[in-house]
């Protein structure tokens, strides 16, 4: 009995709506689910690609080892512990 007494004061109000309004319709909710058809994929697959990469550095074999020079040492850029003055 009150389903049928819903449907009653329901269908006048169906009856309200605008029938010149624009609505997407089906064809918009068809072009929405397949644009989160393909955002869902498109997720799925930077997923699988991410998962895929190493992120720890690897040395180079081939570049010759750096080893830090002694403070006190005389390196190519250094001139015996002299210094010149600046010009200017």
């Amino acid at each position: 009995m009150s389903a049928s007494l819903a449907l009653t004061h329901l269908v006048p109000l169906a009856k309200e709506v605008d029938e010149n309004k624009v609505t997407p319709g089906v064809l918009g909710f068809i072009v929405f689910a397949v644009m989160a058809l393909a955002v869902w994929g498109l997720m799925k697959s930077m997923n699988r690609q991410l998962g895929r990469v190493d992120f720890t550095e690897e040395t180079d074999p081939k570049a010759a080892p750096s080893e830090p020079e002694p403070a006190g040492s005389d390196g190519p850029a250094g001139s015996g512990g002299k210094t010149s003055a600046a010009k200017g």
